[in-house]
């Protein structure tokens, strides 16, 4: 059992520290990627966006659609771990389970977005989300285990 607790003396939440920080990196980047898609085709989300561009009307890209739609995924599947993640630390659980789980979070999404912009046929893209997904629901579960989510409201 690890030592419990939010601190860096915590080897369980070093190591969510780090691979929480990674995933997050990943999906700041996804920002930038969609940035770089957007703006050589003149491709934005709102009419004020185009003055200057020479468009007059909100016009998509397949491109842009794609990073986009990958970095709302990301937005939907990090925010949850990173939380979940927190609250499993606070439960104590085992070092090497949890950071296993913690990389087979990271790898999933990496692998993801690798997936995703690549356009690599499925169900390469849909094992790596379920991947992910289940990661949290082990998580949850596993925190329940451990009484953190049995308190009396």
């Amino acid at each position: 059992m690890a030592t419990s607790g939010l601190s860096m003396d915590n080897v369980v939440f070093e190591k969510f520290a780090a691979y929480a920080a990674l995933v997050l990196l990943k999906t700041i980047i996804m920002s930038v990627w969609t940035a770089r898609y957007r703006v050589p085709r003149k491709v934005f989300i709102s009419p004020e966006d185009y003055a200057g561009s020479g468009k007059t009307s909100i016009t998509t890209d397949p491109d842009v659609e794609r990073a986009r739609r990958c970095h709302q995924n990301d937005l939907e599947n990090v925010l949850p771990f990173v939380l979940i993640g927190l609250l499993y630390v606070l439960t104590g659980p085992d070092v090497a389970t949890a950071i296993l789980l913690f990389r087979v979070f990271a790898a999933s999404r990496i692998l993801h977005t690798v997936a995703y912009m690549f356009v690599i046929p499925q169900p390469a893209r849909v094992l790596c989300f379920f991947t992910g997904y289940f990661v949290n629901v082990i998580m949850v579960k596993c925190s329940e285990g451990n009484h953190i989510l049995n308190v009396q409201f």
